[in-house]
């Protein structure tokens, strides 16, 4: 009976051993097959070619150019003015009295800090004008990414730029190109 007892603890303990490394064998090649054979794939994207070549971006620097030549024509206007005023007193100088020279002097004065305001002002406008349209377009291209990504299966999408993020990627990695093309395709322009 001590022989039978002895057999069988003798069986279950080689049963339990055998299924402790079978499963543990099942656990390594199920963690295996989940990371490696679940197709899940890593890439990257150059912001410099997205922002050169998406038609939202595209559209964005025009429509800035087009506000900053308004900006510049103001400019314009107000320097010619300022200008004008000063060929003016310089050319009357010789036949204005005190007084007409000291109003004539204000007046190219306050011209010239009106000039000055507005520059200063046009200037922060257009960085804060820059700031917005460039946010905008950003929010928009990450949205899309992040579709993309999911869509696509993609673990991991990098994004490289100009200051080094990625010193190099395997060819095949970088998928800006279909990207582009992507993004484009679902563009629909600011009417």
């Amino acid at each position: 009976m001590i022989k039978n007892n002895t057999a069988t603890a003798t069986k279950k303990k080689n049963y339990f051993f055998w299924s402790y490394h079978i499963l543990i064998a099942a656990s390594v090649l199920f963690l295996l097959f989940n990371n490696f054979y679940r197709n899940e794939k890593t890439a990257y994207v150059d912001s410099g070619k997205i922002m050169e070549e998406y038609k939202g971006s595209v559209e964005a620097k025009k429509e800035y150019q087009a506000k900053a030549r308004v900006w510049q024509a103001n400019i314009d206007t107000l320097t010619n003015q300022v200008r004008s005023s000063i060929q003016k007193y310089e050319k009357s100088l010789a036949t204005m009295s005190p007084k007409e020279q000291a109003m004539a002097k204000e007046l190219i004065s306050t011209k010239q800090k009106q000039l000055n305001d507005y520059q200063k002002a046009i200037q922060d406008n257009a960085r804060q004008e820059d700031s917005k349209l460039s946010q905008g377009i950003v929010a928009q291209i990450n949205a899309f990414l992040l579709k993309y990504g999911k869509d696509h299966n993609y673990k991991l999408i990098l994004i490289a730029n100009q200051s080094g993020t990625i010193a190099y990627g395997r060819e095949g990695l970088d998928i800006t190109a279909q990207v582009v093309d992507e993004l484009n395709a679902e563009y629909i322009p600011n009417k």
